[in-house]
């Protein structure tokens, strides 16, 4: 999905920013596919051989898969992806559901004021929930409740800002003026993970058809999820193929 950029610029106050995309960089990685074999391979060679995965590939790419497959999970922690993540607040507290292979922070409303940039959805995003909790679809909105959805959250938006920025302007903390923001607003965090965190993450926080079993994401942490896997997808491509081939199923 691409950037979205609107200002509201009959605003009385200073312009908001509304975005409907997600960024994902990967900062810095310590990340391949023989880390994987390393690990492996320590059990019955006791050494590690940076030769292992260049001297017979196909073997390397069998061991993954069986790893894999039969879910021996170790030995997929050892290495390590750090990601700086631009997303909306929202996403971020289901992020925080994802606590074992992860490490977080973010920047914080206590030490900086927060800048104007808030979401809204774009016209490739579902509006309607059709159904019950635990059986439900969703499927696009009309023009006039995309229009709708525009329109209040913009409004909304710049009243919460107008708000905050009116409790500062009186001296009021920064870590107290923040309550009056919605969690539309956008924050930013760096993200640290290893390849078997990510494919769980992945397996819940993503839909593909490849998947044994099936997710139900909110498509806003859905788009971070599929920016990060491209980047996995590049450092680690024996791996990739093999959890895709095993039915995107965490080990």
């Amino acid at each position: 999905m691409g950037r979205t950029l609107l200002t509201s610029a009959d605003a009385p106050h200073p312009d908001i920013t509304l975005r409907s995309d997600v960024t994902v960089e990967l900062v810095k990685s310590s990340a391949s596919d023989s880390d994987v074999l390393f690990a492996a391979r320590v059990s019955t060679l006791g050494e590690q051989s940076l030769a292992e995965l260049q001297k017979d590939p196909e073997r390397s790419k069998g061991l993954i898969n069986y790893l894999m497959r039969d879910r021996h999970g170790s030995p997929f922690e050892h290495n390590s992806m750090t990601f700086l993540i631009s997303a909306p607040i929202f996403v971020f507290r289901e992020f925080m559901r994802h606590r074992v292979g992860w490490s977080y922070n973010e920047e914080s409303g206590r030490y900086r004021e927060l800048e104007p940039v808030f979401y809204v959805p774009d016209s490739s995003r579902k509006l309607v929930q059709e159904g019950r909790p635990g059986k439900y679809t969703f499927v696009e909105g009309t023009p006039a409740q995309y229009d709708t959805v525009h329109r209040v959250l913009d409004e909304s938006y710049q009243q919460a800002y107008a708000a905050y920025q009116k409790l500062l302007a009186e001296g009021v903390a920064r870590e107290v003026a923040r309550s009056v923001l919605p969690v539309g607003l956008f924050s930013s965090m760096y993200a640290t993970c290893n390849a078997r965190s990510l494919m769980h993450f992945l397996g819940l926080r993503t839909q593909h058809e490849l998947a044994k079993v099936p997710s139900f994401p909110q498509r806003e942490i859905e788009m971070v999820g599929e920016k990060m896997e491209a980047e996995w997808a590049k450092l680690m491509p024996l791996t990739y193929a093999a959890f895709n081939a095993n039915g995107r199923v965490a080990p």
